[in-house]
């Protein structure tokens, strides 16, 4: 650790972001005691899991024709309220990147350690709307996003899926509610680019902090079949699982 860093952490030391004791000179953003018992779900080596049958019984529901099995993963099982909640509320509202870089660092590594993940090529984070990234300065799902595209070895774009509404946060919707939220939410971009980048991939990751209902999901991924072939693969990962 350098002399600048050793003088920071005197005066600000890093705690647990689980457990909220001072961090070891080795431990980053969260104590060994707490990663120990990080509730992993261990999804990225299971094609068929509680969280891709769930993906899969929404497009079932929404889709008419043929569609590849859609595979998901997430890091670790997310229960509201608990204090591994933490992990992804630190990241969207507390602009708590070095956390959420690794966090999704751990997700990566298990993803690329996995068969199932090794063809993706195109990694697309779900957008906020215009007014929502300005607000808040970022999109929590980009930064998740960035680092699974780098882990995997694919292309990252932001800038492919078009938020075409502010939508209500869904936090407190039902799930009906929230499927009507977020219907009809998302467009492609109308540039020449997105076509091309579209036409050249073979498996699409779409990427977001949470996976709950899975509406926001399913929105994007009608979104993207617009113009992506039905026979080419549309995969999920998220931090958190809800389950």
């Amino acid at each position: 650790m350098s002399l600048p860093e050793s003088l920071l952490n005197l005066f600000l030391p890093k705690t647990c972001i689980v457990c909220g004791r001072s961090l070891m000179e080795k431990e980053k953003s969260i104590c060994l005691d707490c990663l120990a018992d990080l509730p992993y779900t261990f999804f990225s080596k299971r094609e068929r899991n509680p969280m891709a049958d769930r993906v899969n019984s929404l497009i079932r529901n929404s889709s008419d024709g043929f569609e590849p099995y859609t595979r998901a993963t997430a890091l670790f099982h997310y229960r509201p309220g608990d204090s591994y909640s933490a992990i992804t509320r630190s990241l969207k509202y507390g602009r708590d990147f070095s956390s959420g870089r690794f966090f999704s660092s751990l997700l990566a590594a298990r993803m690329s350690a996995s068969p199932l993940w090794r063809d993706v090529d195109l990694v697309i984070p779900v957008p906020l709307h215009w007014t929502r990234y300005w607000s808040r300065g970022y999109n929590q799902a980009a930064v998740i996003a960035s680092v699974l595209a780098r882990g995997l070895g694919a292309a990252l774009d932001c800038r492919i899926l078009v938020r075409r509404r502010r939508t209500l946060t869904q936090t407190r919707l039902t799930t009906e509610e929230k499927a009507l939220n977020v219907r009809g939410a998302f467009r492609l971009s109308r540039s020449g680019r997105c076509l091309s980048v579209l036409s050249a991939a073979r498996h699409i990751l779409l990427v977001d902090d949470v996976y709950t209902t899975g509406s926001t999901i399913e929105a994007c991924r009608v979104a993207l079949r617009e113009v992506f072939p039905r026979e080419k693969r549309i995969s999920v990962a998220t931090l958190g699982f809800v389950g």
